[in-house]
């Protein structure tokens, strides 16, 4: 009885814990059955966490939070309004920083007409004039992009709505009406200190000081950082390649790897695959990523026979120019333009399609971009997995005695 109870304790545990993981921000309405999860594992999970990535886990009533820090820089999992929209862009994640500060000084309900006077305001400051950021609402794409970042906060829970909708304020025929969630405001920044205390200027600068953290003065602790920048990367990162590394982060992995990587698969069910080029931690589950391969529809296939086509030349290591795999995505449209949606043979099309392709594959750490004229990209040796072997033919217990009549 005692060890059934210790592996229900053990499976819910690391059902929180992936959770957590899969989405770092639960709310309460949301998430209610794993926050209610969360809390019941909260001490279990905070310990694991400190002991073995240093982040911080802070859960509450309405919210749990597990405020998770990058061990390096990484574009390719950009915000999005919601999965398969566009990703954001510069005046994008602008907006949203000024709406996050119009909200941080609003009442407990705001309109969205009244959300937008006040980015509109705080537009209106000569530092982000000069640094080419205009924003006046006079255009619909720019009343999109605010409803963008509006629906946002609403999937992370900062915003709940109470009335209206917003395709009505994108047409001008009615506003929407908003709770404003301050618990979970409060809790959506995180970095190993507070802006205020932020003196370097420029962006690099500033997020690099943001996100720094205590450099450690001991052999101990100098490990522990170690073992907490390569859990984290193995927990967030679909590969982690040794060439990446530093040559204390890789000398560390290298002499660790089965330690860390068992700690990994008993918390979290992850299955650890090593190889000679680095380590995954694979989902046998397919949950705990935010992008999928392979998928369905036209982008889906387009991204397979991209990888496919790339995988071909993993052992070449010579990069691939942009435009001869443009080239090959054109032919593809031709050959599958009965399946694949409308317009793919269209001009520009390949290239459109092709873009996704490569966002795709750079997110899954699959491809790297090769700088250079014309852009080339050079295939991961992750890739190799989507090669396509030659079939292999097996032969029956007929063709067997054939071929051994055939021999006497």
């Amino acid at each position: 009885m005692t060890t059934a109870v210790t592996d229900e304790n053990l499976a819910q545990r690391r059902a929180a814990l992936r959770a957590l993981l899969a989405k770092p921000l639960l709310t309460a309405g949301a998430d209610d059955e794993v926050l209610r999860l969360v809390r019941r594992h909260a001490t279990g999970l905070r310990d694991w966490l400190a002991a073995e990535t240093g982040w911080r886990l802070v859960v509450d009533a309405e919210s749990a939070r597990l405020f998770k820090t990058a061990g390096h820089e990484d574009g390719t999992h950009p915000a999005r309004e919601g999965r398969g929209r566009p990703a954001f862009g510069r005046r994008r994640y602008v907006l949203t920083c000024l709406a996050l500060a119009v909200l941080e000084r609003a009442d407990a309900q705001i309109t969205l007409g009244r959300l937008a006077e006040g980015v509109l305001v705080a537009a209106g400051e000569p530092e982000l004039a000069e640094a080419g950021v205009v924003f006046t609402l006079s255009r619909r794409d720019q009343r999109s992009d605010l409803v963008a970042v509006v629906r946002l906060l609403l999937g992370l829970g900062v915003l709940e709505r109470v009335a209206g909708d917003e395709d009505a304020y994108l047409t001008a025929t009615g506003d929407v009406l908003y709770d404003v969630r301050r618990r979970v405001l409060a809790a959506l920044l995180t970095g190993a200190r507070g802006p205020s205390t932020v003196e370097a200027s420029g962006h690099a600068a500033r997020l690099a000081e943001l996100t720094s953290e205590p450099l450690p003065d001991t052999d101990d602790l100098r490990n522990r950082a170690l073992r907490h920048r390569l859990t984290r990367r193995l927990l967030d990162d679909p590969v982690v390649y040794y060439d990446e590394l530093t040559d204390d982060e890789r000398g560390y992995l290298v002499g660790q790897r089965h330690v860390i990587t068992r700690r990994i698969e008993q918390a979290t069910g992850l299955v650890a695959e090593m190889r000679a080029e680095g380590v995954a931690m694979v989902d046998p589950d397919d949950e705990l990523t935010d992008v999928r391969m392979p998928e369905q529809r036209t982008d889906g296939h387009v991204t397979l026979l991209v990888a496919e086509y790339l995988a071909r030349r993993t052992h070449d290591g010579e990069p691939v120019p942009v435009p001869r795999l443009c080239a090959y995505v054109r032919a593809k449209a031709v050959e599958h333009e009965t399946y694949w949606r409308r317009g793919v043979t269209e001009p520009g099309a390949d290239a459109e399609l092709l873009a996704i392709a490569l966002d795709k594959l750079r997110a899954l750490r699959l491809v790297a971009d090769v700088p250079g004229e014309p852009p080339a990209v050079i295939a991961r040796p992750a890739i190799a997995r989507y090669a396509v072997q030659a079939p292999t033919i097996r032969t029956g217990p007929a063709d067997r005695s054939t071929r051994k009549a055939r021999r006497t």
